[in-house]
């Protein structure tokens, strides 16, 4: 055979080593079986041992999910895509249980809330309506709601934004470490803290309960929760665009208003919103400054509101069948005011985030 003949044969393809990365698989479908089989032996436990708690069938089961997985990974694959399948079994393992009970909340609230809402309890308040009887409505304690925390809004969020803006664009020294430290600090502040200090200022200038009261206690719990997350946001903000604007002779007051907040007003109302969902739960400093009414007060000013939260609790303390029925459609409620709020919130990041060009 000549030299020519032999350098035009084919070179063979190299034969993978045995335990390489190209070695054998499991197929796609096999977590899904692992996930199966694992139920099953985790149910079967559990009856023959008499466990009435499905909890214990569900751990038993995420236990044999995560030993069926590596073993057989090590039997048909190889250590190291073992390995890997036992880390990714985990982050599943621990994703299903944070979304386990999420899920049966959201459920048990839907379940439990819809037996009276309707029409009638959205638009009818509790006056003249015996707690332990059916009827009435959180017409009253909707309005409360909307009151106090738009008012919270309208004192915090000019506040948290000029103070982030502080920090990030002229802040130095010990006077922004000073507020830094101070900020962290309230961030983790109980919301009853921030309620006796707004009682205590009734009590010295002698003022009467009302939702502006309350809205101060809730202004002083979601003024933290914007400086933070509008001082990231800014900080996410490139410094080419500062420069440019200051090399144009732009004051650096109008390069911030200008250009910096625009550019990172999505972040900045996405905290905003998630600040507002933080306090739209709070019970403590309504039950302080507020006192919770029957009757429908439009006026935040003057007179004593009721609030979602504070209704709940109230319904919940009378402890009739009525009742109950009444605080879980008000939990519906409240929970539908959330999402909507974080939706709202999405909705505007992504219409206000920047464009970016292909």
């Amino acid at each position: 055979m000549s030299q020519t003949a032999i350098q035009d044969r084919p070179t063979p393809a190299p034969v993978p080593p045995k335990g390489g990365l190209q070695g054998r698989s499991l197929p796609r479908w096999a977590p899904f079986g692992f996930a199966i089989v694992s139920i099953a032996l985790g149910v079967g436990i559990g009856i023959a041992a008499g466990w009435e708690s499905r909890i214990q069938w569900g751990l038993i089961s995420a236990l044999f999910f995560l030993v069926i997985s590596y073993v057989a990974s090590s039997i048909v694959e190889n250590k190291r895509q073992a390995k890997d399948r036992l880390a990714t079994s985990i982050v599943w393992v621990c994703f299903i249980l944070a979304v386990i009970p999420l899920f049966s909340l959201i459920w048990v609230t839907i379940s439990r809330g819809t037996k009276v809402l309707n029409g009638y309890f959205l638009s009818h308040s509790m006056a003249g309506v015996p707690g332990f009887e059916t009827g009435g409505g959180v017409y009253h304690a909707i309005i409360g709601t909307l009151e106090q925390v738009g008012l919270a809004t309208l004192v915090s969020v000019p506040i948290g934004l000029l103070t982030a803006v502080y920090l990030v664009e002229y802040g130095k020294g010990a006077l922004a470490k000073a507020v830094t430290f101070f900020v962290d600090v309230m961030t983790g502040i109980p919301s009853i803290v921030a309620g006796l200090f707004i009682l205590s200022i009734m009590l010295i200038l002698e003022l009467q309960p009302s939702g502006l009261m309350g809205a101060l206690a809730l202004a002083i719990l979601m003024i933290p929760v914007v400086v933070r997350s509008t001082e990231e946001m800014l900080k996410l903000v490139p410094n080419e665009l500062r420069e440019a604007s200051l090399a144009l002779g732009v004051p650096k007051y109008r390069t911030i208003l200008k250009v910096v907040i625009p550019t990172a007003l999505g972040g900045i109302t996405t905290g905003v919103m998630l600040a507002i969902a933080r306090i739209a739960g709070e019970t403590a400093p309504i039950m302080l400054l507020v006192f919770g009414s029957q009757l429908i007060n439009t006026n935040p000013f003057e007179g004593a509101q009721s609030s979602l939260p504070f209704y709940i609790w109230e319904q919940y303390r009378v402890g009739s069948a009525a009742s109950y029925d009444r605080a879980w459609a008000a939990a519906l409620v409240l929970i539908a005011f959330v999402m909507i709020l974080n939706l709202v919130a999405r909705g505007i990041a992504r219409w206000k985030a920047p464009k970016t060009g292909r």
